[in-house]
């Protein structure tokens, strides 16, 4: 995944700025997201999938780093902006089985295969009948233990399987009035050195306006919850003009216990989005008291 996003972003910076591909160089670096076994909560969280390409970024090895924006903690370091962000592919997650035709059609007990905590929480309140087991690993990884029979069904990101050119393996795009999808869900961000104006200017024109305030608001709904792999939350905001819709929920890791808001608000700026995501993430931990644990 992370390869087809950055021979994307190659292929994109040279149509637009003339450049040959062999002029602009991918390098590819081992995360540590993509070498533990267990669940991101227990190692660190999200930013295991972003820490060695950022460290790059500062000691100059690299120029640019191209991130799964779902990937990227709320708080980065201080040297380093998110200067574009690509046009959002397919938002939804995709249930994918061998056996079953939905999430409906599971039979009572099933067994689902994740490592999202969100995804077990939202099935868990749709479905309190499921059970689950972790399931890491790539794609590929992923769909062969599901083949072989290690679970029912698991599920994974629309944009991620079409972006492989596995969209046939979707058993079912599940909407997201079902299940709302995590927080910049199908959005490629490209970060830069914050001293780096040439560049920033360089990559301005891949910057998608609409993705940029979308991804903006649900991540600052994200941090005003303290988001992180410990605690389910979901967002996903709509831009129609210059309005922006922004729907969140907050869930007890059982499912036992969903809070939700939406709201909308005329932006016309990066900071309109952004206050307008954190305020409505502040309203829903208000709401939320002492009834689900936010885990450090």
């Amino acid at each position: 995944m992370a390869l087809y996003q950055a021979n994307l972003v190659q292929r994109l910076i040279c149509q637009a700025s003339g450049r040959a591909p062999q002029q602009v160089i991918i390098k590819i670096l081992k995360t540590s997201g993509d070498t533990i076994k267990g669940e991101l909560k227990d190692f660190g969280g999200k930013g295991l999938f972003t820490r060695e390409l950022e460290l790059a970024l500062l000691d100059g090895s690299i120029d640019l780093a191209v991130h799964s924006m779902k990937d990227v903690p709320t708080v980065g370091h201080v040297d380093l902006v998110v200067s574009a962000i690509l046009p959002r592919a397919d938002v939804r997650d995709a249930f994918i089985s061998v056996k079953h035709e939905s999430i409906a059609a599971l039979p009572k007990g099933a067994l689902i295969g994740s490592a999202s905590l969100r995804r077990r929480a939202q099935l868990s309140a749709l479905r309190p009948d499921l059970t689950f087991c972790l399931l890491r690993g790539n794609v590929g990884t992923r769909l062969n233990k599901l083949e072989a029979g290690v679970c029912d069904a698991t599920l994974l990101a629309c944009a991620g399987l079409r972006r492989l050119e596995q969209g046939e393996r979707i058993t079912e795009a599940v909407e997201t009035n079902v299940m709302l999808p995590a927080p910049a869900q199908g959005a490629i961000g490209i970060e830069v050195r914050r001293d780096r104006e040439d560049l920033r200017g360089f990559i301005a024109p891949l910057n998608d306006r609409a993705a940029e305030l979308e991804i903006t608001a649900e991540r600052a709904f994200l941090r005003a919850l303290d988001g992180n792999c410990r605690t389910p939350i979901a967002a996903l905001a709509r831009l129609d003009g210059d309005t922006l819709t922004l729907n969140g929920e907050i869930l007890a890791k059982d499912g036992s216990l969903r809070v939700s808001q939406k709201v909308a608000g005329r932006v016309e700026s990066v900071i309109n989005a952004y206050d307008l995501g954190f305020k409505m993430g502040e309203a829903v931990r208000t709401e939320v008291g002492g009834r689900i644990t936010f885990d450090a």
